[in-house]
């Protein structure tokens, strides 16, 4: 049995998230995308608006951020099919550090292979970029990130109180954020400030830092308790403990509610975040990479205050108001977007605005949620429900993104994310109230 409150393992939890969070950030967020976008585009070199974007892949033609959206729906929609199944399997037989460890090493490996990434351009005028193997460890590190956190968020309710739960997920988020730009400001000082080493080097190091840290997170972390005897079909006994754990849910109701609430908002926030560097390359005239740069360490900076910030008012109004107010913000921010930011300082004040709601609304959604559950062993089982929305949402918000791009524009994409906020914060309204996400105490 795992003891709460363990401040050791507390740490090593928090750890996990200064490990991996540098793949949301220098995969998802900036170096990749800035690299991808100008290997596969022709930009003007007066105005620097984007005149060429089309790639090939497998003889098939796409824009380039459309295919980059669909690829990456695919990588959620997997990780959506096996979760459930994985971490049904990894509570029957006590496994869930097993699979962390697996889906970690998965995607940080991948993470380094995006040093060999390369676009080709025909030497015909107007053919497409050629797009080969080398884009498939994008794919596969965006498998092994999100599936490894299916089993990392499970063990939040194991080790920490109730009471606790919207702290210690805020600490690493924020751990997650300060970690991350640490590495970004290394890799800069690197590659672009001195130019020591070449940008494509920052892939490595992703996955030199995310496996060495993770490693302290290893350590620390307690093994899980098998919830079951390993009798039969271990496969067949993980369909059993994932269906076990739907049949539950349905009768909770709100744990259902904020799962569809979840489902709805989750996947316009995931989906600004990986799309973000897209719409600014694409439609904010004359941004350059260091612009880019600069946007994305705003975010992560202020993305620490805004988890800790969101937090202390969950505090006092509980946490689906707190939710709810961070959902306006969006809404707002995502208008705003699509009728005002045109110039790299419009760009830059959005970007400030997003860091301030991003982390926190990621906190509290997973400690809201932690707080929801029943008293129960099969923690990673659950656990892979709240990644199934997760996962599902951001496969349907990046097809939904791509698609409107492919047949309107990017612009009119973030328009369309609105209309996932709005149904969110609807469902939200009618979560009924329970004790765990009213505010606290004056502590």
């Amino acid at each position: 049995m795992i003891e709460k409150g363990d401040k050791k393992v507390i740490r090593g939890w928090v750890m996990y998230d200064w490990a991996n969070s540098v793949y949301p950030l220098i995969i998802s967020s900036a170096i990749f995308p800035i690299l991808y976008e100008s290997q596969t585009s022709v930009k003007d070199p007066i105005s620097k608006e984007t005149i060429f974007d089309t790639i090939s892949v497998l003889g098939m033609e796409f824009k380039n951020t459309e295919f980059y959206a669909y690829l990456i729906c695919l990588s959620y929609l997997v990780v959506a099919l096996f979760s459930p199944l994985l971490s049904g399997i990894a509570d029957a037989g006590g496994k869930r550090k097993l699979f962390m460890q697996f889906f970690c090493y998965l995607g940080a490996i991948s993470s380094g292979l995006l040093y060999f990434f390369h676009a080709d351009r025909c030497s015909i005028e107007g053919s497409p970029f050629l797009i080969d193997w080398s884009i498939l460890p994008l794919f596969f590190g965006s498998i092994g990130f999100w599936a490894s956190l299916v089993y990392y968020n499970s063990y939040l309710p194991e080790i920490a109180e109730p009471k606790d739960h919207d702290r210690v997920s805020a600490r690493g988020f924020s751990m997650g954020y300060l970690g991350s730009s640490i590495l970004l400001i290394i890799i800069l000082t690197l590659t672009v400030f001195t130019k020591w080493i070449p940008i494509r080097f920052a892939f490595p190091l992703v996955s030199i830092w995310w496996i060495s840290f993770a490693t302290y997170s290893f350590i620390r972390l307690p093994r899980s308790v098998a919830s079951t005897k390993q009798e039969g079909n271990i496969i067949l006994k993980g369909y059993q403990e994932v269906y076990k754990v739907w049949l539950e849910i349905k009768k909770n109701i709100p744990l259902k509610r904020y799962l569809g609430s979840f489902f709805m908002f989750n996947m316009a926030v995931q989906t600004v975040m990986v799309m973000a560097v897209a719409f600014a390359n694409k439609e904010v005239r004359g941004i350059k990479q260091q612009d880019l740069i600069i946007s994305i360490l705003i975010i992560q900076f202020i993305g620490m205050l805004g988890a800790y910030l969101l937090s202390k008012i969950s505090a006092k109004i509980g946490n689906l108001k707190s939710i709810g107010i961070a959902i306006i913000i969006w809404i707002g921010l995502c208008l705003g977007v699509y009728f005002l930011v045109y110039e790299p300082w419009q760009f830059f004040i959005a970007a400030a605005i997003v860091g301030l709601v991003m982390g926190g609304i990621q906190s509290l959604s997973r400690s809201t949620y932690s707080k929801l559950l029943p008293e129960t062993k099969d923690l990673t089982s659950y656990f892979s429900f709240y990644d199934l929305a997760e996962k599902i949402g951001l496969a349907v918000g990046t097809l939904t993104f791509g698609l409107i791009e492919g047949f309107l524009n990017i612009r009119t994409s973030i328009l369309s994310l609105v209309i996932f906020f709005v149904i969110g914060f609807i469902i939200l309204l009618f979560i009924p109230k329970t004790t765990n996400l009213q505010h606290e105490t004056t502590d």
